[in-house]
């Protein structure tokens, strides 16, 4: 399993600043592989599915950046995760 978490600021106020570009990119991807990102945990926003084969977690941190570590270790740990199956998309 994988996690893809997008970074950025919660919030209409930072919709399309370049600190939301993480969260631009998790969504694109989420709308190619037709996932919904509805599912509220790990302070996130977020969707599960398969993207070639692999079982993933699609991330937005509902926290602000500088603290979107919090989401993602939180995650990582309830998944038992290792460091190498999580990409971050930020700018």
């Amino acid at each position: 399993m994988y996690i893809i978490a997008g970074l950025g600021n919660p919030g209409r106020q930072y919709a399309g600043t370049r600190h939301n570009m993480g969260f631009n990119v998790v969504t694109r991807i989420a709308d190619d592989y037709k996932m919904q990102i509805t599912i509220k945990e790990h302070k996130a926003l977020c969707a599960k599915g398969f993207i070639g084969g692999k079982k993933v977690l699609l991330a937005l941190p509902q926290t602000y950046m500088n603290l979107s570590g919090e989401s993602v270790r939180e995650a990582a740990e309830f998944y038992k995760l290792k460091p190498g199956d999580i990409i971050v998309a930020y700018d």
